[in-house]
């Protein structure tokens, strides 16, 4: 299956999520640790991916072709023309 390009609105607000995030939770947490910020900026990285995704996706337009009802084109095919003398 083929997936999608992701659209700039889902690229933009999954990109925010991830550094605002990561800004928060290290400043939460108060960590000093290279484990403790691997685990941070993984989980904003998760968290942007979630956010991302649930962006909904345009719509594709579709092309859909009108036609007259059966009963107009013989209405109009019935109707007398009026001619002047």
């Amino acid at each position: 299956m083929i997936m999608p390009r992701p659209t700039a609105a889902q690229l933009a607000y999954g990109s925010c999520t991830v550094i605002f995030s990561t800004l928060a939770m290290l400043l939460l947490s108060q960590t000093s640790s290279g484990a403790g910020i691997a685990v941070i900026a993984v989980a904003a990285l998760l968290l942007g991916l979630l956010v991302a995704m649930t962006v909904p996706m345009p719509a594709r337009s579709r092309v859909v072709a009108m036609r007259k009802p059966a009963t107009a084109d013989r209405e109009q095919a019935e109707e007398p023309v009026l001619t002047q003398s």
